[in-house]
């Protein structure tokens, strides 16, 4: 007879003798980011499959509580992907459930265009209207100087990401929130592991205040600060199931949303396989329907199938161990950069940590400053030809972008007081991985490489 834990010993012998990463040899490529496993993620993904249970079951309900215990907020919703976390983000609030806060067709929602379209793209898929603000360097994150001015008497929300994991001015923007009553979204899918520091003993519970739930220490996670937080687990992120993604919230009525809408819109609680876990389920009145009609299958919300697999969760169970020491590396590496290159000043712009927040950092974003005797594509060029892997910020300015073309400003989207820095970035920055996959000898080679880049 075939035993499971024969079977998971050989798996372990497998990784060791198939997947364990070689070392880095001069001349190598330095990608900017990676995969980082061990046997712990192969035995729990073989463990799952062995369950065959495919969907969302035992290691699924296992990661979100490790989610939820990690960012200190009581509900955790994993997802297939963190694109499907923003976009269920946003639509959870357009539910009638919400009253007059609810988002309808034509309201405004105020984020940035120096990000990833999927902090974007939800906003327009619900019918609402985006409000581009500028962002303000060295942070790459939205200006808060700029929120005052994009405020008029449609806008309901804010959705903001922690650019390159670089937290946004979280103090000024959480009073901006509440001073005009509207929801923030917090795009931490970069961000996994950052840290509030400042201001952070501030007393924003759950009781108080909504969905915004205190930490422990006086410090706060990034992706806990919002109405809804959401992270990312694709393979560049800080920890990685493959695809998949999550959302957060402390608000007990949000969360009901979240899951309905993530659950195709159903009404009901039960999870995968489980019938009648509120011992009603042909008692009802819901709608028009026959009364009694088997709750199983009442929708209350126009919904999605974002669940994540088992086989995902798994493989993020073993990832939520290794997280604090992942964030640990990325500060380390993230430092390390920063004090080889200290002295390019003159021709970079070297990134900042927001003021009273400790980063987990997603990667090292820099911009050539105009004057420069080489430009930022002279520089990446350069860069790639060695070996390095660059990235830019994203879609540097979205409204650039085809995508938009359709699109007319004043109408669908409003710019608010001008682009200028957020071109800037679009045309003259670039970044470099962090990942903790790097070593010393990486982060010197690529220090190097972006000396001789700038032509020092």
């Amino acid at each position: 007879m075939i035993k499971r834990e024969d079977i998971l010993n050989q798996v372990r012998q497998y990784y060791r003798e198939h997947h364990q990463r070689p070392e880095y040899r001069p001349g190598d490529r330095i990608d900017y980011a990676g995969r980082v496993y061990d046997e712990a993620e192969m035995v729990n993904l073989v463990d799952a499959a062995l369950d065959f249970r495919l969907t969302a079951d035992r290691y699924a309900e296992a990661f979100e509580q490790k989610l939820a215990g990690y960012l200190g907020v009581p509900f955790a919703s994993a997802v297939n992907s963190g694109s499907s976390a923003n976009l269920l983000a946003m639509s959870a609030l357009t539910s009638p459930l919400l009253g007059d806060r609810r988002i309808l067709p034509g309201d405004e929602v105020i984020t940035v265009a120096a990000a990833f379209p999927t902090t974007v793209a939800p906003i327009l898929q619900v019918g609402a209207k985006p409000v581009f603000i500028d962002v303000a360097l060295p942070g790459y994150n939205a200006d808060a100087d700029k929120l005052e001015a994009a405020v008029s008497g449609r806008t309901k929300a804010v959705f903001l990401a922690h650019t390159m994991g670089n937290m946004f001015d979280a103090g000024r923007i959480l009073d901006f929130c509440r001073a005009h009553g509207l929801w923030l979204i917090e795009d931490a899918c970069d961000a996994l592991g950052g840290e509030w520091t400042g201001n952070a003993g501030e007393e924003w519970t759950a009781e108080t205040d909504g969905a915004r739930a205190a930490n422990a220490g006086g410090r706060r996670m990034l992706g806990a600060l919002g109405d809804i937080g959401t992270a990312s687990f694709y393979p560049a992120h800080q920890i990685t199931t493959g695809e998949g993604g999550a959302v957060f919230t402390s608000d007990p009525l949000l969360h009901r949303i979240l899951r309905s809408m993530r659950d195709w819109g159903r009404d009901c609680i039960c999870g995968p396989g489980q019938d009648n876990a509120c011992g009603h389920r042909f008692e009802g009145q819901y709608g028009s329907l026959p009364e009694g009609y088997d709750h199983k299958y009442v929708y209350s919300h126009f919904g999605y199938n974002f669940k994540m697999t088992d086989l995902q969760a798994a493989i993020g169970c073993a990832q939520m161990e290794k997280l604090p020491a992942f964030a640990r590396a990325r500060r380390e590496n993230w430092r390390y950069l920063r004090e080889a290159l200290a002295d390019l000043d003159d021709l970079l712009i070297l990134p900042e940590a927001q003021e009273g927040s400790d980063p987990a950092w997603f990667g090292f974003l820099m911009t050539v400053k105009d004057g420069a005797a080489r430009s930022r594509d002279e520089m990446v060029r350069t860069l790639e030809e060695q070996g390095i892997q660059t990235r830019h910020l994203f879609a540097g300015n979205i409204t650039r972008h085809p995508c938009f073309d359709g699109l007319r400003e004043g109408e669908d989207y409003r710019i608010c007081g001008g682009l200028a820095v957020t071109d800037q970035v679009m045309r003259s920055s670039f970044w470099v991985g962090v990942y903790p996959g790097m070593t010393a000898q990486k982060l010197q080679v690529m220090a190097d490489g972006i000396r001789r880049a700038a032509g020092r």
